[in-house]
């Protein structure tokens, strides 16, 4: 497991840091508990550290109290505190809470005086005949630029898989034994719920967990959604991402079936099941194609599927603040969504936030903003799956294309007859439930057949919104709905595959050659004996090219998965 790796190698990193008497250590962590725990064990661990040592702990409220609780004096100013440690002619490691309050920062100035005292007292300490090492704990990580050298920084990560699972089988035994709780679920489910709690500390997932079996007397695996409630209170308080909830299902978009059979193959990757075969986590996919044909809809329905929490990512976001502040805004999003992995990143419009690559208007903060992002892409590791969407992909790097960031780039074309009957049927079973709308309305295959073949060369977006305007028809007449009216609705549109010709034909021949198409190859078949029925060389309506020639040609490279 990736997490259980990065907990030993920071374990390891810590146990190399005390035995090399490294002076000052700092760790930036909510989880104070956990962190003595661990500096507990390894302090006692010989094999590791060589000598043993006493653990002291400080906060300005206690001052320094030893293992078992018991004061060491009147401590609780730091300058005494400082003292005492100088003075100690013990092994110990020194953990002090919450110090960073006197190294200024968040409108804070620095007390230069404990500052003064930190660096005098560093050749003592490395002099001690007796292994000293001073570990700052605290939430957020500030330093003096006087420090910055003498203190080295200490990654804690979140809990593990094993940690969380390991808290899930207590609480399941301790409630089992009780028999208060009902618990429905097999091995799989139990690991499922315990991956969707990375990212909370062990306090959170417990409270998590607590939660899901108060609120019904029962565990299932329909519980995963208050996990996700626990991680939706991470984002807010970033206030960079965007936590996305969706009722949105696969069989809610209509066609995209290519695209849908890669996604579903790739269903709980994540978990232990696909370790078997060797198989990483999906990297990403970058959707692309023409404007209103469901690329949102799609990125927001994985979700579903998926049963992981969606962030959105707005580029604008991550640029706006202070100058500097981008670079500090990208690392923070990506830390996040790593934190509560295994998750989906979504960038909607990922092409409007490198705009500025090639002419440099922004001193250079879009190249290294997209320098971070094709990094991370390249190496990350955590189950993080990212879902890019674009429009103009003239403003695409070629960079973002290679092979390595991303798993798979998917061409999203004008709908074939094949989906514009399966966009038509989700809108109208989605509206039409009242029967005396419906009225003597039959929703027959010979009707979704007629209207497709009519609304040839609509977008999904155009699709849905031709069947509002058909029920506004109704509404305003105060009627039932009449198949007239869808026809009205139609006759009264004019598509995209007409109003924006030339950019649809500029986005097909990109996608040719560097694209999947998402629409699978028997809807394309279908879609090239409906061309062949329609008479070649008609002008479009605009005058603007051949209109047969945007609605008829497909876009993309034929790959069925």
């Amino acid at each position: 497991m990736i997490a259980s790796g990065n907990q030993t190698r920071t374990k390891t990193l810590l146990a190399n840091l005390l035995k090399a008497r490294f002076p000052y250590l700092y760790i930036q962590t909510w989880e104070e508990d956990r962190v003595l725990s661990v500096i507990r064990s390894l302090a006692q661990e010989v094999e590791l550290i060589k000598t043993p040592r006493e653990v002291l702990t400080w906060r300005m409220t206690t001052g320094i109290l030893d293992s078992k609780g018991q004061s060491k004096g009147d401590c609780k100013q730091p300058l005494k505190a400082l003292e005492f440690i100088e003075n100690y002619d013990m092994p110990c490691i020194v953990v002090l809470q919450d110090f960073h309050v006197y190294f200024g920062g968040q409108g804070r100035l620095p007390d230069f005086q404990v500052i003064r005292k930190l660096r005098d007292m560093l050749t003592n300490i490395k002099q001690s005949p007796n292994p000293i090492n001073v570990i700052f704990t605290s939430p957020f990580l500030t330093l003096p630029e006087e420090l910055q050298k003498d203190i080295t920084i200490v990654d804690f990560d979140l809990p593990t898989f094993e940690e969380i699972q390991s808290v899930l089988e207590e609480m399941i035994s301790i409630n089992e034994q009780s028999g208060r709780i009902q618990i429905s679920l097999n091995g799989e489910e139990k690991e499922r719920l315990a991956k969707a709690a990375l990212g909370l500390t062990l306090s959170e997932a417990e409270n998590a967990f607590a939660r899901a079996m108060v609120e019904d007397g029962r565990l299932d695996i329909n519980d995963l959604e208050i996990i996700f409630e626990e991680k939706e209170q991470i984002i807010k308080k970033t206030g960079i991402l965007e936590f996305i909830r969706s009722n949105l299902k696969m069989a809610d978009v209509g066609g995209l079936e290519n695209l849908k059979r890669w996604l579903t193959k790739r269903n709980n990757s994540w978990l232990d099941s696909a370790r078997k075969y060797g198989l990483p986590a999906p990297k990403g996919v970058l959707i692309t194609g023409v404007p209103g044909c469901g690329k949102s809809m799609i990125s927001k329905s994985i979700s579903s599927m998926w049963q992981l929490p969606l962030l959105r990512l707005d580029m604008g976001t991550i640029f706006s603040g202070i100058v500097g502040s981008s670079e500090e805004n990208m690392r923070k999003a990506i830390k996040t969504a790593e934190a509560i992995s295994p998750s989906i990143l979504w960038i909607d419009e990922i092409e409007k936030g490198f705009r500025g690559l090639s002419n440099g208007g922004d001193s250079g903060t879009s190249s290294r903003i997209f320098g971070q992002f094709l990094t991370w892409m390249q190496e990350k590791t955590s189950p993080v799956f990212v879902i890019a969407t674009a429009n103009d992909i003239s403003g695409l790097p070629p960079e973002l294309m290679r092979k390595g960031r991303f798993d798979e780039i998917f061409f999203v074309d004008l709908p074939t007859k094949r989906e514009r009957r399966e966009i038509l049927k989700v809108h109208m079973n989605k509206r039409l439930r009242d029967t005396e709308v419906i009225g003597d309305f039959q929703l027959t295959d010979e009707v979704l057949e007629n209207l497709a073949e009519k609304c040839e060369g609509f977008v999904g977006a155009e699709i849905e919104q031709l069947v509002i305007n058909a029920l506004f028809e109704a509404y305003a007449e105060e009627r039932s709905i009449r198949l007239e009216d869808f026809k009205r609705a139609i006759v009264n549109t004019v598509p995209l595959s007409i109003t924006q010709a030339e950019q649809i034909r500029a986005i097909r021949n990109w996608a040719n050659v560097r694209a999947v198409t998402a629409t699978p190859q028997e809807d394309r078949e279908d879609y090239a004996s409906e061309a062949a029925l329609v008479t070649s060389g008609s002008q479009a309506p605009d005058g603007n090219g051949n209109e047969d020639d945007i609605r008829n040609n497909r876009g993309g490279r034929t790959i069925d998965f």
